[in-house]
């Protein structure tokens, strides 16, 4: 019959609850003949029988539209096949339910989700976690006789690290035999969170990144254990904390044990926070970049170029907030060992979303080149700073576990000091697609960075980054700065 597709979803979902037509047909109060025709689409349940045939079915009633009236899952964007497989596969579903059941989710109209302040959410996760163990404090600084509080728990020998990020001091590495580890998923809110990134173009990629299993900080070195684990598993899992936690603040709902059920699974209490080697930690690598210039005569004195992006709305977390560039998950290209040093992420990074290295970003497709970072391939920007010692400096500041999602930050600093730089490739600097906006801050104007520091938009490791590289910069950089001096609370 020309015009009309058969319901085979309808038939299947009979099916599988061991219904035969008649059955089926007795349970609705409706005559075989009726069934028949509805599964083969001459015609579909009227409105007021479609509650009962979902009970009956054990459908949602937006999986049973989807059954009745054809699936939106055809428009749904190609990137995210491999996450929906992954998903088919972790929770044992035949292939292409993940599919139907987000194409039922979808919604052209929805809203992009609720952003809270950043001070909010600090307040909310301390109260929710509560007395922290000795040594541990959640970071806190004064800039300008303000005070500002973050969701970052650390402790005193994990920030003034001052730690170069060379080989000799870059010491996380692969771990040999990890146990490996997976979250149990939560099917709702997995499915949910794919229909967002559906609906507003979010990348989720079924790429490897690191898992921190161990970590120490000593002899001015950085060490640790690291695994490899999906990408997908973390954005279906972990990171769908940080949207629990807004949800939950936007309509007043105070943030307690027994009553956030995701965190309530994955980050119950500080003990799981801090047990790296029991639970999937993921994390980022952040950098505050610190740019020397010349004097100027309508900018006045040297300074330094800092760079702050507004994250976009396409970025997996974090989105529309604040932050330094770059930011990154710390993640392998190609080499799996070697990429596990803090430094090959940031370098990376650099190239991606600063010097418009699109091909070494893998969240965009698959990686072909054997050796992204092969001096050959770099930027120009990227090979004048590596072409003499001394021309790029980074180090880490600081280190944290972030309580949002329970994500490992590398808090950096970026800094170039020749001035021949920014005459070169300023022109050059731009930010990639993960940034909607990008801001220049003079360290010369105070005034403005404690504005800056002082806006409640920020993500809390992109503060943490931008404190702890002010804290560091304002001992390295001279008469470059004109600052309040950051102070942290003990």
């Amino acid at each position: 019959m020309v015009g009309v597709r058969r319901r085979d979803g309808l038939v299947s979902a009979r099916k599988a609850v061991g219904l035969s037509q008649e059955k089926l047909a007795e349970i609705m109060d409706v005559d075989r003949r009726t069934v028949i025709r509805w599964e083969a689409g001459d015609f579909a349940p009227l409105p007021f029988q479609r509650p009962k045939l979902a009970r009956v079915l054990r459908r949602s009633q937006d999986e049973l539209r989807v059954l009745i009236e054809g699936s939106p899952a055809a428009d749904l964007p190609h990137e995210l096949e491999p996450a929906f497989s992954w998903l088919d596969r972790r929770v044992g579903w035949s292939p292409g339910t993940t599919r139907e059941r987000v194409g039922a989710r979808v919604s052209p109209d929805r809203q992009p989700g609720p952003r809270i302040d950043r001070s909010c959410a600090a307040d909310a996760l301390a109260s929710y976690y509560g007395e922290l163990p000795a040594d541990y404090a959640l970071y806190q600084a004064r800039y300008g006789g303000k005070g500002v509080r973050t969701s970052i728990l650390s402790r005193s020998e994990w920030l003034d690290l001052s730690c170069q990020l060379t080989p000799e001091n870059d010491q996380l590495l692969l771990g040999p035999g990890l146990e490996s580890h997976s979250c149990g998923i939560n099917e709702k809110a997995a499915v949910g969170r794919l229909a967002e990134a559906a609906e507003g173009g979010v990348r989720v990629a079924d790429v490897p990144i690191y898992r921190l299993a161990e970590f120490d900080m000593g002899g001015g070195a950085l060490s640790g254990s690291l695994d490899v684990v999906p990408f997908v598993e973390y954005a279906l899992t972990l990171d769908l904390l940080e949207r629990e936690l807004s949800e939950m603040l936007v309509v007043n709902r105070d943030l307690r044990p027994g009553h956030a059920p995701l965190r309530d699974k994955y980050l119950p209490d500080v003990a799981t926070v801090l047990d790296l080697s029991g639970r999937l930690c993921a994390g980022g690598v952040l950098a505050l970049t610190a740019i020397a210039r010349p004097a100027d005569p309508y900018r006045g004195g040297r300074d330094y170029l800092l760079l702050i992006q507004e994250r976009s709305r396409n970025v997996l977390n974090a989105a529309g907030s604040l932050a330094v560039i770059p930011k990154a998950f710390h993640r392998p290209s190609t080499d799996q060992r070697a990429d596990a040093r803090i430094g090959a992420t940031l370098r990376r990074a650099l190239e991606n979303e600063l010097f418009g290295r699109v091909d070494v970003d893998n969240t965009a497709g698959s990686q072909r080149a054997a050796d992204p970072m092969h001096p050959r391939r770099l930027s120009a920007p990227m090979r004048w700073l590596t072409e003499q010692p001394g021309r790029l400096r980074m180090e880490c500041t600081g280190f944290g576990l972030n309580l949002v999602s329970g994500n490992y930050e590398f808090a950096s600093l970026v800094v170039i000091d020749d001035e021949e730089f920014w005459s070169r490739f300023g022109g050059e600097v731009e930010a990639n697609w993960e940034s909607a906006e990008l801001r220049s801050y003079s360290t010369l104007d105070g005034d403005l960075i404690g504005r800056l520091i002082a806006d409640e938009s920020w993500s809390n490791e992109g503060l943490f980054s931008l404190l702890q590289g002010l804290r560091r910069l304002a001992e390295i950089g001279g008469d470059r700065l004109t600052v309040p001096s950051v102070e942290l609370c003990r």
